[in-house]
């Protein structure tokens, strides 16, 4: 009874919550030369995606592509990012419907299914909802409605009620290491509330996020990238990086994924402090003094060598998708902050500087991102997560007109 009582909340929830996603009517006109632009952009995306298939062998998932030597980097369908190429694929049909680019997603899906079972990784959101979240959405089958069910409850295994947290990364049996990206994986829980009436995932979902607020940011409302907490006591053992500069630093793909992640955290479930821990996320950002004009971040806000150090077209993407989100929860003067942030985002993510020409960059979107620094991987390169947040923004900022 008290389940099926939750699972009648729940839905009122998801129902307001639907209303609410909507833009609000704000003093805001989008600029008519980016809305123009954007159409183009997705006729090239489709081709470029074209290349970027043609190129791919039948059993892998594309990774990266170096310019300079022209060779590629593919994974197998456990890697992280494995759900954005067919995301991007599908988020593409939807603007052109060219069944080519439908029919590739389809393919890749076939090779991503088993990943459902993975309870090694907190990815699973990223790897599951961003593929077969877009495909079920799209056109709705009973076999991806249990994909996604069985990747929540793997994810579920993931949870210590002692931590509070989903364990990010697995390491020895004394550590729990949870990172800021995981926000973005707690999406896929509450989906998986809605549609199953079990109350489990929204707490598990809840607590993580309110464990994370308490321990992962600083007073000035930047992030950790690592949180290591004592398996046993629950207690923060270390605060550090793995993918920033320094254990101190504000990564700037770290702030993104916060700043997501916690507007989705409001839309799910109408907490204000989600709202106000956005907010104060997108300040941090958008008020810094290293943020360049062109609103396309270093790759660290703390990186050493600014100006001269590499910018990560993948955070900027994130951040434009987010902060249009963002802006139709928020009053009217944070909105027009927000929406002309990702405006100018989206704006310079369409120019040559980051957008790719038609048939270079391997098929890829966008390039000049980073992926881990540290470990001199993926650096200065396109990454698939870049492109499927930069045509979700486009898609965002579009719909502002309607």
């Amino acid at each position: 009874m008290k389940k099926h009582f939750f699972f009648l909340l729940c839905l009122g929830v998801a129902l307001f919550s639907l209303s609410c996603h909507a833009q609000k009517k704000i003093n805001f006109q989008p600029d008519k030369n980016l809305l123009q632009a954007i159409p183009k952009n997705y006729l090239d995306a489709a081709a470029q995606y074209k290349v970027l298939a043609k190129n791919l062998p039948a059993d892998k998932f594309p990774k990266t592509y170096f310019p300079a030597t022209g060779k590629y980097e593919f994974s197998n369908s456990g890697w992280w990012c494995s759900g954005f190429y067919p995301g991007t694929l599908l988020y593409l049909y939807e603007q052109t419907k060219d069944p080519a680019l439908y029919n590739e997603a389809l393919r890749m899906l076939v090779l991503l299914e088993k990943e459902k079972n993975n309870t090694h990784t907190h990815d699973l959101g990223f790897m599951m909802f961003c593929s077969f979240g877009n495909a079920n959405r799209i056109a709705p089958k009973p076999e991806y409605k249990e994909i996604l069910l069985t990747s929540a409850r793997s994810l579920s295994t993931r949870f210590n009620p002692k931590t509070g947290c989903i364990k990010s990364w697995d390491s020895k049996p004394s550590d729990f290491l949870v990172i800021i990206d995981n926000m973005m994986n707690l999406e896929l829980l509450f989906w998986a509330t809605r549609v199953s009436g079990d109350s489990s995932f929204y707490k598990i979902a809840v607590t993580h996020a309110n464990t994370t607020i308490k321990n992962h940011f600083r007073p000035d409302y930047s992030s950790y990238h690592v949180i290591n907490y004592d398996a046993e006591t629950g207690q923060v053992k270390e605060k550090k990086t793995a993918q920033g500069a320094a254990d101190g630093s504000a990564w700037a793909r770290g702030q993104a994924w916060g700043l997501y992640g916690y507007t989705v955290m409001y839309r799910e479930t109408k907490d204000k402090k989600y709202l106000e821990q956005a907010g104060h996320i997108a300040g941090f950002i958008l008020n810094h003094t290293n943020l360049p004009a062109d609103k396309i971040p270093y790759w660290d806000f703390n990186a050493p060598g600014i100006p001269g150090a590499l910018r990560d077209a993948s955070a900027g993407a994130i951040m434009a998708s987010a902060l249009i989100e963002l802006s139709g929860f928020s009053d009217a003067k944070n909105s027009t902050i927000y929406l002309k942030a990702a405006e100018k985002m989206i704006a310079s993510l369409s120019n040559q500087t980051y957008q790719a020409a038609a048939g270079t960059n391997g098929g890829f979107l966008i390039q000049h991102c980073v992926g881990h620094m540290p470990q001199k991987t993926e650096i200065d390169t396109p990454l698939t997560y870049a492109d499927y947040y930069f045509v979700e923004a486009m898609e965002r900022y579009r719909a502002l007109k309607h």
